[in-house]
């Protein structure tokens, strides 16, 4: 059981993490001034295209104690990135933003912008209109980003493997005691972990098709 609770636990971490994070980066995204904006929410999608390991193996080499950035944390923060569950988090969210930050995008430009208009006309801040008219419109993408972000990060293994390595109790998930179990022969114990995230990820795409059905029922 140690590995689920361990992976439940980074899942939880990261996704509220990622829904601190990605709420103000996507209203900046959609509705910035600042040119930049066209070239950094591409940058936002990278870890959809390429391959977990390699950034895994990259932030290994920034963060690791062979590092300067690792160094200079471990120096003047006490701040060990690399073979540790803070780690863990740290890779879970940078791997895990675009599945967060693309249903958040696509729901905060689908509201209507002379709402947006609107509320400026009578006076409201920016951050005024975000949280009391953009996000109330955006409840389902942010529903989807959240489901999403949970499943992805208990599912995930090349970022894992690379920054955390295999130390239980603190790094081993669920996807690293796969590996492990595997590794060890141990193939019966392999089943039942993959099993197990097999009938969560169905249970998680159940839970998105019935949100995603609450909301065709409401148009």
């Amino acid at each position: 059981m140690e590995p689920f609770v361990l992976s439940l636990m980074l899942a939880s971490i990261t996704t509220l993490c990622l829904t601190l994070l990605c709420v103000p980066f996507a209203w900046w995204l959609c509705f910035g001034q600042s040119r930049s904006r066209y070239w950094i929410e591409p940058l936002t999608n990278l870890p959809l295209v390429i391959p977990p390991t390699v950034l895994g193996f990259y932030l290994l080499l920034a963060f690791g104690l062979d590092g300067s950035l690792g160094q200079f944390l471990d120096r003047y923060l006490g701040i060990r990135l690399v073979f540790s569950f803070e780690g863990l988090v740290f890779g879970s969210i940078v791997f895990s933003l675009p599945f967060m930050m693309q249903p958040l995008l696509s729901s905060f430009r689908q509201v209507p912008i002379n709402l947006i208009n609107a509320a400026r006309t009578i006076g409201h801040s920016e951050w005024i209109i975000l949280w009391r008219v953009i996000l109330p419109l955006a409840k389902p993408g942010l529903r989807a980003g959240f489901i999403l972000s949970v499943a992805h990060t208990i599912g995930e293994f090349g970022v894992v493997l690379m920054v955390g390595g295999n130390i239980p109790g603190e790094t081993r998930t669920v996807s690293i005691a796969i590996y492990n179990e595997v590794d060890r022969g141990n193939y019966t114990q392999a089943h039942w972990y993959s099993l197990a995230l097999i009938v969560f990820a169905f249970i998680t795409l159940l839970a998105m098709r019935w949100f995603q059905s609450k909301v065709e029922a409401q148009r």
